[in-house]
Protein backbone atom coordinates (compact mmCIF):
# COMPACT_ATOMS: atom_id res chain seq x y z
CA UNK A 1 0.00 0.00 0.00
CA UNK A 2 1.06 3.58 -0.55
CA UNK A 3 0.86 6.49 1.83
CA UNK A 4 -2.14 8.04 0.12
CA UNK A 5 -4.84 6.48 -2.10
CA UNK A 6 -5.46 7.54 -5.70
CA UNK A 7 -8.60 9.58 -6.32
CA UNK A 8 -10.20 9.28 -9.75
CA UNK A 9 -12.02 12.28 -11.21
CA UNK A 10 -14.21 11.60 -14.23
CA UNK A 11 -14.78 14.42 -16.72
CA UNK A 12 -16.65 12.53 -19.45
CA UNK A 13 -19.74 14.72 -19.13
CA UNK A 14 -17.72 17.89 -19.73
CA UNK A 15 -14.39 17.27 -21.43
CA UNK A 16 -15.60 14.10 -23.12
CA UNK A 17 -18.46 15.92 -24.84
CA UNK A 18 -15.95 18.21 -26.53
CA UNK A 19 -15.00 15.28 -28.76
CA UNK A 20 -16.08 15.55 -32.37
CA UNK A 21 -19.38 13.74 -33.13
CA UNK A 22 -20.18 13.29 -29.44
CA UNK A 23 -23.36 15.00 -28.31
CA UNK A 24 -25.21 14.09 -25.13
CA UNK A 25 -28.76 15.10 -24.37
CA UNK A 26 -29.78 16.06 -20.86
CA UNK A 27 -31.22 12.59 -20.37
CA UNK A 28 -27.99 11.04 -21.67
CA UNK A 29 -25.89 13.04 -19.20
CA UNK A 30 -28.09 12.04 -16.30
CA UNK A 31 -27.92 8.36 -17.29
CA UNK A 32 -24.14 8.40 -17.55
CA UNK A 33 -23.83 10.28 -14.26
CA UNK A 34 -25.98 7.66 -12.55
CA UNK A 35 -23.91 4.83 -14.07
CA UNK A 36 -20.62 6.41 -12.96
CA UNK A 37 -21.96 6.93 -9.46
CA UNK A 38 -23.23 3.36 -9.20
CA UNK A 39 -19.93 2.10 -10.51
CA UNK A 40 -18.12 3.86 -7.67
CA UNK A 41 -16.52 6.92 -9.29
CA UNK A 42 -15.55 9.30 -6.46
CA UNK A 43 -15.72 12.54 -8.49
CA UNK A 44 -17.93 13.32 -11.49
CA UNK A 45 -17.56 16.60 -13.35
CA UNK A 46 -21.05 17.36 -14.62
CA UNK A 47 -20.39 20.24 -16.98
CA UNK A 48 -19.95 24.01 -17.23
CA UNK A 49 -23.14 25.66 -15.97
CA UNK A 50 -22.11 29.07 -17.25
CA UNK A 51 -21.64 27.93 -20.83
CA UNK A 52 -25.00 26.52 -21.99
CA UNK A 53 -28.62 26.00 -20.83
CA UNK A 54 -28.37 22.18 -20.95
CA UNK A 55 -25.69 22.11 -18.27
CA UNK A 56 -27.73 24.50 -16.12
CA UNK A 57 -30.65 22.04 -16.42
CA UNK A 58 -28.34 19.12 -15.64
CA UNK A 59 -27.28 20.60 -12.31
CA UNK A 60 -30.90 21.44 -11.44
CA UNK A 61 -31.87 17.82 -12.06
CA UNK A 62 -28.79 16.58 -10.18
CA UNK A 63 -29.99 18.31 -7.00
CA UNK A 64 -32.90 15.86 -6.83
CA UNK A 65 -30.66 12.82 -7.26
CA UNK A 66 -29.18 10.85 -4.39
CA UNK A 67 -25.50 10.13 -4.90
CA UNK A 68 -24.08 6.86 -3.56
CA UNK A 69 -20.34 7.48 -3.90
CA UNK A 70 -19.68 10.46 -6.15
CA UNK A 71 -19.08 14.10 -5.30
CA UNK A 72 -20.45 16.17 -8.18
CA UNK A 73 -18.32 18.97 -9.55
CA UNK A 74 -19.29 22.05 -11.54
CA UNK A 75 -16.59 23.35 -13.88
CA UNK A 76 -15.84 26.89 -14.98
CA UNK A 77 -13.21 29.52 -15.64
CA UNK A 78 -11.72 32.23 -13.49
CA UNK A 79 -13.58 35.55 -13.40
CA UNK A 80 -13.38 37.93 -16.32
CA UNK A 81 -10.57 40.42 -15.86
CA UNK A 82 -13.09 43.31 -15.81
CA UNK A 83 -15.44 41.78 -13.21
CA UNK A 84 -15.44 41.57 -9.47
CA UNK A 85 -16.04 38.00 -8.27
CA UNK A 86 -19.55 38.65 -6.97
CA UNK A 87 -20.58 40.27 -10.26
CA UNK A 88 -19.06 37.64 -12.54
CA UNK A 89 -21.82 35.61 -14.28
CA UNK A 90 -19.66 32.51 -14.59
CA UNK A 91 -18.77 32.38 -10.88
CA UNK A 92 -22.36 33.03 -9.89
CA UNK A 93 -23.56 30.12 -12.07
CA UNK A 94 -20.93 27.85 -10.53
CA UNK A 95 -22.14 28.61 -7.02
CA UNK A 96 -25.81 28.41 -8.06
CA UNK A 97 -25.24 24.84 -9.25
CA UNK A 98 -24.97 23.92 -5.55
CA UNK A 99 -22.43 21.15 -6.10
CA UNK A 100 -20.12 20.14 -3.27
CA UNK A 101 -17.12 20.62 -5.58
CA UNK A 102 -16.26 23.49 -7.91
CA UNK A 103 -13.40 23.13 -10.37
CA UNK A 104 -11.88 26.39 -11.56
CA UNK A 105 -9.47 26.48 -14.48
CA UNK A 106 -6.97 29.28 -14.90
CA UNK A 107 -4.19 30.22 -17.26
CA UNK A 108 -0.63 29.04 -16.58
CA UNK A 109 0.90 30.10 -19.90
CA UNK A 110 1.66 33.78 -20.44
CA UNK A 111 0.86 33.31 -24.13
CA UNK A 112 -2.77 32.72 -23.15
CA UNK A 113 -2.77 35.38 -20.45
CA UNK A 114 -1.65 38.22 -22.69
CA UNK A 115 -2.76 37.17 -26.18
CA UNK A 116 -5.96 35.22 -25.47
CA UNK A 117 -7.34 36.87 -22.32
CA UNK A 118 -5.80 40.27 -22.98
CA UNK A 119 -4.77 40.50 -19.34
CA UNK A 120 -1.50 41.30 -17.62
CA UNK A 121 0.47 38.71 -15.70
CA UNK A 122 -0.51 40.32 -12.40
CA UNK A 123 -4.19 40.55 -13.36
CA UNK A 124 -4.26 36.81 -14.14
CA UNK A 125 -2.85 35.94 -10.70
CA UNK A 126 -5.57 38.07 -9.09
CA UNK A 127 -8.23 36.42 -11.26
CA UNK A 128 -7.08 32.98 -10.09
CA UNK A 129 -6.95 33.92 -6.41
CA UNK A 130 -10.27 35.82 -6.43
CA UNK A 131 -12.13 33.01 -8.20
CA UNK A 132 -10.85 30.22 -5.96
CA UNK A 133 -11.49 32.28 -2.83
CA UNK A 134 -15.03 33.08 -4.01
CA UNK A 135 -16.06 29.40 -4.14
CA UNK A 136 -14.10 28.37 -1.03
CA UNK A 137 -15.76 31.13 1.02
CA UNK A 138 -19.12 29.65 0.05
CA UNK A 139 -18.25 26.25 1.46
CA UNK A 140 -17.28 24.46 -1.74
CA UNK A 141 -14.36 22.12 -2.17
CA UNK A 142 -12.04 23.79 -4.67
CA UNK A 143 -10.19 21.89 -7.40
CA UNK A 144 -7.87 24.11 -9.42
CA UNK A 145 -7.04 23.05 -12.98
CA UNK A 146 -3.83 24.71 -14.13
CA UNK A 147 -4.57 24.87 -17.85
CA UNK A 148 -1.65 24.51 -20.31
CA UNK A 149 0.60 24.05 -17.30
CA UNK A 150 3.40 22.11 -18.96
CA UNK A 151 3.64 24.46 -21.93
CA UNK A 152 3.49 27.41 -19.56
CA UNK A 153 6.18 25.93 -17.33
CA UNK A 154 8.53 25.42 -20.27
CA UNK A 155 7.93 29.01 -21.42
CA UNK A 156 8.25 30.67 -17.98
CA UNK A 157 8.84 28.40 -15.00
CA UNK A 158 8.50 31.07 -12.32
CA UNK A 159 5.22 32.40 -13.61
CA UNK A 160 3.68 28.94 -13.93
CA UNK A 161 4.65 28.23 -10.31
CA UNK A 162 3.19 31.59 -9.26
CA UNK A 163 -0.23 30.62 -10.64
CA UNK A 164 -0.22 27.49 -8.47
CA UNK A 165 0.75 29.49 -5.40
CA UNK A 166 -2.10 31.92 -6.06
CA UNK A 167 -4.66 29.09 -6.15
CA UNK A 168 -3.24 27.36 -3.09
CA UNK A 169 -3.08 30.51 -0.97
CA UNK A 170 -6.70 31.27 -1.91
CA UNK A 171 -7.84 27.93 -0.49
CA UNK A 172 -7.61 25.28 -3.20
CA UNK A 173 -6.28 22.02 -1.79
CA UNK A 174 -6.20 20.11 -5.09
CA UNK A 175 -3.92 21.49 -7.78
CA UNK A 176 -4.16 19.75 -11.15
CA UNK A 177 -1.36 20.03 -13.69
CA UNK A 178 -2.93 19.97 -17.17
CA UNK A 179 -1.22 18.94 -20.38
CA UNK A 180 -3.95 20.70 -22.35
CA UNK A 181 -2.30 20.48 -25.76
CA UNK A 182 -1.30 16.85 -25.14
CA UNK A 183 2.20 17.21 -26.56
CA UNK A 184 4.38 16.68 -23.49
CA UNK A 185 6.64 13.65 -23.58
CA UNK A 186 6.74 11.43 -20.51
CA UNK A 187 10.33 12.27 -19.59
CA UNK A 188 9.54 16.00 -19.73
CA UNK A 189 6.38 15.52 -17.69
CA UNK A 190 8.18 13.64 -14.94
CA UNK A 191 10.90 16.27 -14.69
CA UNK A 192 8.35 19.08 -14.41
CA UNK A 193 6.19 17.25 -11.85
CA UNK A 194 9.29 16.63 -9.72
CA UNK A 195 10.37 20.26 -9.99
CA UNK A 196 6.91 21.56 -9.08
CA UNK A 197 6.55 19.36 -6.04
CA UNK A 198 10.06 20.16 -4.77
CA UNK A 199 9.48 23.89 -5.24
CA UNK A 200 6.02 24.19 -3.67
CA UNK A 201 6.38 21.61 -0.90
CA UNK A 202 9.61 23.10 0.46
CA UNK A 203 7.84 25.50 2.86
CA UNK A 204 6.30 23.51 5.75
CA UNK A 205 4.20 26.54 6.75
CA UNK A 206 2.22 26.39 3.51
CA UNK A 207 -0.86 24.10 3.57
CA UNK A 208 -0.36 20.71 1.96
CA UNK A 209 -2.14 20.00 -1.30
CA UNK A 210 -3.15 16.98 -3.36
CA UNK A 211 -1.44 17.02 -6.74
CA UNK A 212 -3.49 16.09 -9.79
CA UNK A 213 -2.89 15.30 -13.45
CA UNK A 214 -5.04 15.96 -16.53
CA UNK A 215 -3.65 14.79 -19.87
CA UNK A 216 -4.71 14.82 -23.50
CA UNK A 217 -3.76 12.21 -26.08
CA UNK A 218 -2.34 14.28 -28.93
CA UNK A 219 1.04 12.52 -28.69
CA UNK A 220 -0.54 9.10 -27.87
CA UNK A 221 0.78 9.42 -24.32
CA UNK A 222 -2.23 10.41 -22.22
CA UNK A 223 -2.54 7.12 -20.31
CA UNK A 224 1.23 6.63 -20.07
CA UNK A 225 1.72 10.18 -18.78
CA UNK A 226 -1.06 9.76 -16.22
CA UNK A 227 0.46 6.52 -14.95
CA UNK A 228 3.93 8.09 -14.83
CA UNK A 229 2.55 11.04 -12.89
CA UNK A 230 1.06 8.66 -10.31
CA UNK A 231 4.44 6.99 -9.98
CA UNK A 232 5.89 10.47 -9.35
CA UNK A 233 3.49 11.17 -6.47
CA UNK A 234 0.33 12.47 -8.17
CA UNK A 235 -2.75 11.28 -6.28
CA UNK A 236 -5.65 12.87 -8.21
CA UNK A 237 -6.20 11.66 -11.79
CA UNK A 238 -8.64 13.20 -14.27
CA UNK A 239 -9.79 11.28 -17.35
CA UNK A 240 -12.80 10.38 -19.50
CA UNK A 241 -14.50 7.06 -20.18
CA UNK A 242 -13.07 5.54 -23.39
CA UNK A 243 -10.77 8.55 -23.76
CA UNK A 244 -13.46 10.72 -25.36
CA UNK A 245 -12.42 14.33 -25.78
CA UNK A 246 -11.33 17.11 -28.07
CA UNK A 247 -8.94 16.46 -30.96
CA UNK A 248 -7.24 13.09 -30.26
CA UNK A 249 -9.09 12.71 -26.97
CA UNK A 250 -8.31 12.65 -23.26
CA UNK A 251 -6.65 10.09 -21.07
CA UNK A 252 -8.77 6.94 -21.05
CA UNK A 253 -10.26 6.43 -17.59
CA UNK A 254 -10.99 2.77 -18.36
CA UNK A 255 -7.34 1.93 -19.02
CA UNK A 256 -6.08 4.05 -16.13
CA UNK A 257 -8.48 2.44 -13.68
CA UNK A 258 -7.60 -1.08 -14.82
CA UNK A 259 -3.87 -0.34 -14.77
CA UNK A 260 -3.99 1.09 -11.27
CA UNK A 261 -6.20 -1.66 -9.88
CA UNK A 262 -4.46 -4.64 -11.49
CA UNK A 263 -0.86 -3.59 -11.95
CA UNK A 264 0.06 -1.30 -9.05
CA UNK A 265 -0.16 -1.53 -5.25
CA UNK A 266 -2.11 1.73 -5.07
CA UNK A 267 -5.39 1.89 -3.23
CA UNK A 268 -8.18 3.60 -5.14
CA UNK A 269 -10.94 5.82 -3.76
CA UNK A 270 -13.31 4.16 -3.14
CA UNK A 271 -11.48 0.87 -2.55
CA UNK A 272 -11.12 -0.96 -5.86
CA UNK A 273 -12.39 2.01 -7.86
CA UNK A 274 -15.77 0.35 -8.27
CA UNK A 275 -16.51 -3.22 -9.30
CA UNK A 276 -13.70 -3.99 -11.71
CA UNK A 277 -15.65 -6.81 -13.34
CA UNK A 278 -18.18 -4.21 -14.47
CA UNK A 279 -15.58 -2.16 -16.37
CA UNK A 280 -16.33 -3.61 -19.81
CA UNK A 281 -20.05 -3.08 -19.36
CA UNK A 282 -19.45 0.51 -18.20
CA UNK A 283 -17.26 1.27 -21.21
CA UNK A 284 -19.70 -0.16 -23.73
CA UNK A 285 -22.76 1.35 -22.08
CA UNK A 286 -21.27 4.85 -22.18
CA UNK A 287 -20.35 4.30 -25.84
CA UNK A 288 -23.90 3.23 -26.59
CA UNK A 289 -25.41 6.27 -24.89
CA UNK A 290 -22.93 8.55 -26.68
CA UNK A 291 -23.90 6.87 -29.98
CA UNK A 292 -20.33 5.74 -30.56
CA UNK A 293 -19.35 2.34 -31.89
CA UNK A 294 -17.31 0.60 -29.18
CA UNK A 295 -13.64 0.38 -30.12
CA UNK A 296 -12.95 -3.31 -30.72
CA UNK A 297 -9.23 -2.71 -30.14
CA UNK A 298 -9.49 -0.74 -26.90
CA UNK A 299 -7.24 -2.25 -24.22
CA UNK A 300 -8.93 -4.28 -21.49
CA UNK A 301 -12.53 -3.85 -22.68
CA UNK A 302 -12.44 -4.08 -26.48
CA UNK A 303 -13.91 -7.08 -28.24
CA UNK A 304 -10.47 -7.85 -29.67
CA UNK A 305 -8.51 -7.06 -26.51
CA UNK A 306 -8.14 -10.78 -25.78
CA UNK A 307 -8.71 -12.17 -29.28
CA UNK A 308 -6.15 -14.60 -30.69
CA UNK A 309 -5.84 -15.06 -34.43
CA UNK A 310 -2.43 -16.61 -35.04
CA UNK A 311 -2.34 -20.40 -35.00
CA UNK A 312 0.61 -20.56 -32.58
CA UNK A 313 -1.15 -18.16 -30.22
CA UNK A 314 -4.42 -20.06 -30.41
CA UNK A 315 -2.79 -23.42 -29.73
CA UNK A 316 -0.93 -21.99 -26.72
CA UNK A 317 -3.98 -20.26 -25.26
CA UNK A 318 -5.97 -23.47 -25.65
CA UNK A 319 -3.48 -25.10 -23.26
CA UNK A 320 -2.62 -22.19 -20.93
CA UNK A 321 -4.76 -19.07 -21.23
CA UNK A 322 -2.24 -16.73 -19.62
CA UNK A 323 0.45 -17.70 -22.13
CA UNK A 324 -0.70 -14.86 -24.43
CA UNK A 325 -2.81 -12.72 -22.07
CA UNK A 326 -1.46 -10.12 -19.66
CA UNK A 327 -4.48 -10.50 -17.33
CA UNK A 328 -7.49 -12.74 -16.94
CA UNK A 329 -10.14 -11.11 -19.20
CA UNK A 330 -12.83 -11.93 -16.64
CA UNK A 331 -11.15 -9.54 -14.19
CA UNK A 332 -12.53 -6.62 -16.19
CA UNK A 333 -15.72 -8.33 -17.35
CA UNK A 334 -14.36 -9.22 -20.78
CA UNK A 335 -13.76 -12.62 -22.40
CA UNK A 336 -11.03 -14.28 -24.42
CA UNK A 337 -11.77 -15.25 -27.98
CA UNK A 338 -10.13 -17.35 -30.66
CA UNK A 339 -10.52 -15.86 -34.13
CA UNK A 340 -11.27 -18.11 -37.07
CA UNK A 341 -9.16 -17.11 -40.08
CA UNK A 342 -6.58 -18.31 -42.56
CA UNK A 343 -3.89 -17.52 -39.94
CA UNK A 344 -5.45 -19.81 -37.35
CA UNK A 345 -4.98 -23.51 -36.88
CA UNK A 346 -7.20 -26.42 -35.93
CA UNK A 347 -7.20 -25.30 -32.26
CA UNK A 348 -8.61 -21.88 -33.15
CA UNK A 349 -11.29 -23.44 -35.32
CA UNK A 350 -12.30 -26.16 -32.86
CA UNK A 351 -12.35 -23.97 -29.77
CA UNK A 352 -14.18 -21.10 -31.50
CA UNK A 353 -16.78 -23.56 -32.77
CA UNK A 354 -17.24 -24.87 -29.21
CA UNK A 355 -17.51 -21.33 -27.85
CA UNK A 356 -20.34 -20.77 -30.33
CA UNK A 357 -22.04 -23.95 -29.15
CA UNK A 358 -21.00 -26.40 -31.88
CA UNK A 359 -19.33 -29.78 -31.41
CA UNK A 360 -17.31 -30.78 -34.48
CA UNK A 361 -17.03 -34.45 -33.58
CA UNK A 362 -19.04 -36.47 -36.08
CA UNK A 363 -19.62 -33.38 -38.22
CA UNK A 364 -16.27 -32.34 -39.68
CA UNK A 365 -12.66 -32.88 -38.67
CA UNK A 366 -11.20 -29.68 -37.11
CA UNK A 367 -8.24 -29.78 -39.47
CA UNK A 368 -10.52 -30.20 -42.47
CA UNK A 369 -12.62 -27.27 -41.28
CA UNK A 370 -9.50 -25.19 -40.73
CA UNK A 371 -8.26 -26.04 -44.23
CA UNK A 372 -11.68 -25.15 -45.66
CA UNK A 373 -11.64 -21.78 -43.92
CA UNK A 374 -8.19 -21.07 -45.34
CA UNK A 375 -9.35 -22.06 -48.83
CA UNK A 376 -12.46 -19.88 -48.67
CA UNK A 377 -10.52 -16.92 -47.26
CA UNK A 378 -8.08 -17.21 -50.16
CA UNK A 379 -11.16 -16.74 -52.38
CA UNK A 380 -12.12 -13.51 -50.62
CA UNK A 381 -14.19 -14.50 -47.59
CA UNK A 382 -13.27 -13.41 -44.05
CA UNK A 383 -14.84 -15.40 -41.23
CA UNK A 384 -13.30 -13.35 -38.41
CA UNK A 385 -15.69 -10.52 -39.33
CA UNK A 386 -18.71 -12.74 -39.96
CA UNK A 387 -19.13 -15.43 -37.35
CA UNK A 388 -22.72 -16.21 -38.37
CA UNK A 389 -21.36 -17.35 -41.74
CA UNK A 390 -18.84 -19.52 -39.87
CA UNK A 391 -21.65 -21.13 -37.89
CA UNK A 392 -23.58 -21.76 -41.11
CA UNK A 393 -20.48 -23.34 -42.64
CA UNK A 394 -20.42 -25.86 -39.77
CA UNK A 395 -24.16 -26.43 -39.95
CA UNK A 396 -24.03 -27.20 -43.66
CA UNK A 397 -21.75 -30.14 -42.88
CA UNK A 398 -24.22 -31.74 -40.48
CA UNK A 399 -25.93 -34.92 -41.62
CA UNK A 400 -29.38 -34.28 -42.97
CA UNK A 401 -28.86 -30.56 -43.50
CA UNK A 402 -31.41 -29.07 -45.89
CA UNK A 403 -31.36 -25.40 -46.75
CA UNK A 404 -34.57 -23.67 -45.59
CA UNK A 405 -34.79 -21.93 -48.97
CA UNK A 406 -32.93 -21.73 -52.26
CA UNK A 407 -32.53 -18.72 -54.51
CA UNK A 408 -33.30 -20.03 -57.98
CA UNK A 409 -32.42 -16.82 -59.80
CA UNK A 410 -32.67 -13.06 -59.50
CA UNK A 411 -32.44 -9.91 -61.60
CA UNK A 412 -31.49 -6.41 -60.51
CA UNK A 413 -32.18 -3.37 -62.67
CA UNK A 414 -31.08 0.23 -62.12
CA UNK A 415 -32.52 2.93 -64.37
CA UNK A 416 -31.62 6.61 -64.51
CA UNK A 417 -33.42 8.83 -67.01
CA UNK A 418 -33.28 12.57 -67.45
CA UNK A 419 -35.79 14.36 -65.26
CA UNK A 420 -36.63 11.26 -63.22
CA UNK A 421 -35.36 9.86 -59.95
CA UNK A 422 -33.13 6.80 -60.05
CA UNK A 423 -35.15 3.58 -60.07
CA UNK A 424 -33.91 0.25 -58.71
CA UNK A 425 -35.94 -2.93 -59.08
CA UNK A 426 -35.20 -6.56 -58.27
CA UNK A 427 -37.04 -9.77 -59.16
CA UNK A 428 -36.36 -13.00 -57.27
CA UNK A 429 -37.34 -16.64 -57.64
CA UNK A 430 -37.09 -18.54 -54.36
CA UNK A 431 -37.79 -22.23 -53.76
CA UNK A 432 -39.11 -23.41 -50.38
CA UNK A 433 -40.22 -27.06 -49.94
CA UNK A 434 -40.42 -27.52 -53.70
CA UNK A 435 -42.63 -24.46 -54.14
CA UNK A 436 -41.22 -21.60 -56.22
CA UNK A 437 -42.25 -18.02 -55.56
CA UNK A 438 -41.53 -15.21 -58.01
CA UNK A 439 -41.59 -11.71 -56.50
CA UNK A 440 -40.41 -8.21 -57.31
CA UNK A 441 -39.69 -5.10 -55.26
CA UNK A 442 -38.36 -1.58 -55.63
CA UNK A 443 -35.59 -0.04 -53.56
CA UNK A 444 -33.35 2.99 -53.28
CA UNK A 445 -30.57 0.89 -54.81
CA UNK A 446 -30.09 -2.61 -56.23
CA UNK A 447 -29.08 -4.21 -52.93
CA UNK A 448 -32.00 -2.63 -51.09
CA UNK A 449 -34.38 -3.80 -53.83
CA UNK A 450 -32.92 -7.32 -53.75
CA UNK A 451 -33.29 -7.44 -49.96
CA UNK A 452 -36.92 -6.31 -50.18
CA UNK A 453 -37.79 -8.83 -52.92
CA UNK A 454 -36.14 -11.71 -51.07
CA UNK A 455 -37.97 -10.92 -47.83
CA UNK A 456 -41.24 -10.53 -49.73
CA UNK A 457 -40.87 -14.04 -51.15
CA UNK A 458 -39.94 -15.65 -47.84
CA UNK A 459 -42.37 -13.80 -45.60
CA UNK A 460 -45.22 -16.24 -46.29
CA UNK A 461 -43.06 -19.13 -45.03
CA UNK A 462 -41.04 -17.40 -42.32
CA UNK A 463 -42.87 -14.35 -40.85
CA UNK A 464 -40.07 -14.00 -38.25
CA UNK A 465 -38.01 -12.29 -40.94
CA UNK A 466 -40.11 -9.14 -40.47
CA UNK A 467 -38.17 -8.52 -37.25
CA UNK A 468 -34.79 -8.56 -38.99
CA UNK A 469 -33.18 -5.34 -40.13
CA UNK A 470 -29.76 -4.39 -41.41
CA UNK A 471 -27.67 -2.25 -39.08
CA UNK A 472 -24.51 -1.99 -41.19
CA UNK A 473 -23.35 -2.78 -44.72
CA UNK A 474 -19.64 -2.81 -45.46
CA UNK A 475 -17.89 -3.27 -48.80
CA UNK A 476 -14.18 -4.04 -49.10
CA UNK A 477 -12.27 -4.00 -52.38
CA UNK A 478 -9.85 -6.94 -52.29
CA UNK A 479 -7.70 -6.37 -55.36
CA UNK A 480 -7.66 -2.68 -56.15
CA UNK A 481 -5.38 -3.11 -59.18
CA UNK A 482 -8.35 -4.60 -61.01
CA UNK A 483 -10.21 -1.28 -60.65
CA UNK A 484 -13.97 -1.66 -61.23
CA UNK A 485 -13.50 -5.37 -62.02
CA UNK A 486 -12.04 -6.02 -58.56
CA UNK A 487 -13.29 -8.78 -56.28
CA UNK A 488 -15.30 -7.36 -53.40
CA UNK A 489 -16.20 -8.63 -49.97
CA UNK A 490 -19.53 -7.61 -48.48
CA UNK A 491 -20.24 -7.91 -44.75
CA UNK A 492 -23.75 -7.31 -43.49
CA UNK A 493 -24.56 -6.74 -39.83
CA UNK A 494 -28.13 -7.65 -38.91
CA UNK A 495 -30.32 -7.56 -35.82
CA UNK A 496 -33.70 -8.87 -34.74
CA UNK A 497 -33.92 -6.51 -31.77
CA UNK A 498 -32.42 -8.95 -29.28
CA UNK A 499 -29.22 -10.17 -30.92
CA UNK A 500 -26.83 -9.09 -33.65
CA UNK A 501 -24.88 -11.14 -36.17
CA UNK A 502 -22.68 -10.70 -39.24
CA UNK A 503 -22.63 -12.55 -42.55
CA UNK A 504 -20.58 -12.14 -45.70
CA UNK A 505 -20.22 -12.80 -49.38
CA UNK A 506 -17.42 -12.34 -51.89
CA UNK A 507 -17.52 -12.01 -55.66
CA UNK A 508 -16.29 -9.86 -58.52
CA UNK A 509 -19.93 -8.73 -58.76
CA UNK A 510 -20.97 -6.63 -55.76
CA UNK A 511 -24.63 -7.62 -56.21
CA UNK A 512 -23.74 -11.32 -56.12
CA UNK A 513 -21.60 -10.80 -53.00
CA UNK A 514 -24.46 -8.87 -51.38
CA UNK A 515 -26.98 -11.59 -52.32
CA UNK A 516 -24.89 -14.24 -50.57
CA UNK A 517 -24.51 -12.12 -47.44
CA UNK A 518 -28.23 -11.32 -47.41
CA UNK A 519 -29.26 -14.95 -47.90
CA UNK A 520 -26.93 -16.10 -45.12
CA UNK A 521 -28.34 -13.47 -42.77
CA UNK A 522 -31.90 -14.63 -43.39
CA UNK A 523 -31.00 -18.32 -43.13
CA UNK A 524 -29.21 -17.65 -39.86
CA UNK A 525 -32.35 -15.94 -38.53
CA UNK A 526 -34.57 -18.84 -39.56
CA UNK A 527 -32.20 -21.32 -37.91
CA UNK A 528 -31.67 -19.46 -34.65
CA UNK A 529 -35.35 -18.57 -34.21
CA UNK A 530 -36.40 -22.21 -34.64
CA UNK A 531 -38.68 -21.25 -37.51
CA UNK A 532 -37.36 -24.04 -39.73
CA UNK A 533 -38.11 -26.72 -37.13
CA UNK A 534 -41.60 -25.35 -36.56
CA UNK A 535 -42.20 -25.40 -40.29
CA UNK A 536 -41.05 -29.04 -40.50
CA UNK A 537 -43.42 -29.94 -37.66
CA UNK A 538 -46.28 -28.25 -39.50
CA UNK A 539 -45.46 -30.21 -42.67
CA UNK A 540 -45.35 -33.45 -40.66
CA UNK A 541 -48.94 -33.00 -39.57
CA UNK A 542 -50.29 -31.68 -42.87
CA UNK A 543 -48.56 -33.87 -45.47
CA UNK A 544 -47.87 -37.54 -45.94
CA UNK A 545 -44.40 -38.74 -44.95
CA UNK A 546 -41.88 -38.65 -47.75
CA UNK A 547 -38.40 -40.04 -48.13
CA UNK A 548 -35.96 -37.41 -46.91
CA UNK A 549 -33.30 -36.18 -49.31
CA UNK A 550 -29.86 -37.69 -49.10
CA UNK A 551 -27.52 -35.84 -46.73
CA UNK A 552 -25.21 -33.37 -48.41
CA UNK A 553 -21.88 -32.05 -47.26
CA UNK A 554 -21.24 -28.83 -49.17
CA UNK A 555 -17.75 -27.38 -48.94
CA UNK A 556 -18.95 -23.81 -49.32
CA UNK A 557 -22.19 -21.88 -48.81
CA UNK A 558 -24.68 -23.64 -51.06
CA UNK A 559 -27.70 -22.45 -53.01
CA UNK A 560 -26.46 -18.92 -53.50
Amino acid sequence: MTDKPITLYDTTLRDGTQGENITLSLADKLRIARMLDEYGMPYIEGGWPGSNPKDVEFFKAAKAMSWQTARLAAFGSTRHRSNRPGDDPNLRELVAAETPVVTIFGKSWLLHVTEVLGATAAENLDMIADSVRFVVDRGRESVYDAEHFFDGFKADREYALATLRAAREAGSRTLVLCDTNGGTLTEELLAIVGDVRASLEADPAVPAVTWGIHTHNDAELAVANSMAAVAAGIRHVQATINGYGERAGNANMVSILANLALKTPHELVPAGGGTLTGLTELSRSVAEIANQKPDDYQPYVGRSAFAHKGGVHGAAVAKVERSYQHIDPAAVGNAGRLVVSELGGRANTRIRAEQLGHQLEGVIDPKALSDLVKQLESEGLAFEGAEASFELLIRRHQAGYVAPFRIVDYTCLVEQRSGRELLAEATVKVEVDGEVLHTAADGNGPVNALDAALRKALRAFYPQLDDVHLIDYKVRILDGDAATAARTRVIIDSSDGTREWSTMGSDTNIIAASATALADSLEYTIWKSGAELRRRDERHFTTAPTTPPAPTTPTAPAGR
